[in-house]
């Protein structure tokens, strides 16, 4: 198959998908859920769930610590429609924010013990603006917190 039908076969079937939900193996799961509530505010059930607004990981003790995989850094890739030609960190999970409340999200983590990887920071490209902060677990995945907005 070309690309081109490929592209053209998308979303054709109308089927509506729901809410994507990531599966995370931790080396503790105790700890894990520990954190995942008391530093970054979600709620835990007994399943593993841990959710917070549209947010929600399942958190699985993993087997053994090997198992534990955040990502690794992509290649960079040129093609984007933009300037940008990809992170320079890796990220396990974009999590999208209102501008308006990033900087109040990103103190109360800071003040809840939660583990700010890389401090907040602002660009743009394409016509954004952007704000970024990555969060880190205590298995060192890495939640990348951003708002966008168009430039004035």
């Amino acid at each position: 198959m070309s690309e081109q039908v490929l592209e053209d076969e998308k979303g054709k079937s109308g089927v509506k998908l729901g809410k994507a939900i990531q599966v995370r193996l931790v080396s503790d799961l105790a700890k894990s859920q520990a954190y995942y509530r008391d530093c970054l505010g979600f709620s835990i059930d007994d399943w593993g769930h841990a959710e917070r607004d549209e947010v929600c990981f399942i958190l699985q003790q993993a087997v053994s610590g090997e198992d534990v995989k955040p990502n690794a850094v992509s290649a960079k890739r040129h093609s984007y429609p933009t300037e940008w030609d990809g992170p320079d960190y890796a990220w396990d999970t974009y999590i999208h924010i209102g501008w308006d409340e990033f900087d109040e999200y990103v103190e109360e983590v800071r003040d809840r013990g939660g583990i700010i990887g890389i401090e907040p920071f602002t660009g743009e490209h394409g016509g954004w603006e952007f704000k970024n902060a990555h969060i880190h677990d205590p298995d060192h995945y890495n939640i990348v917190l951003g708002a966008m907005r168009r430039k004035a």
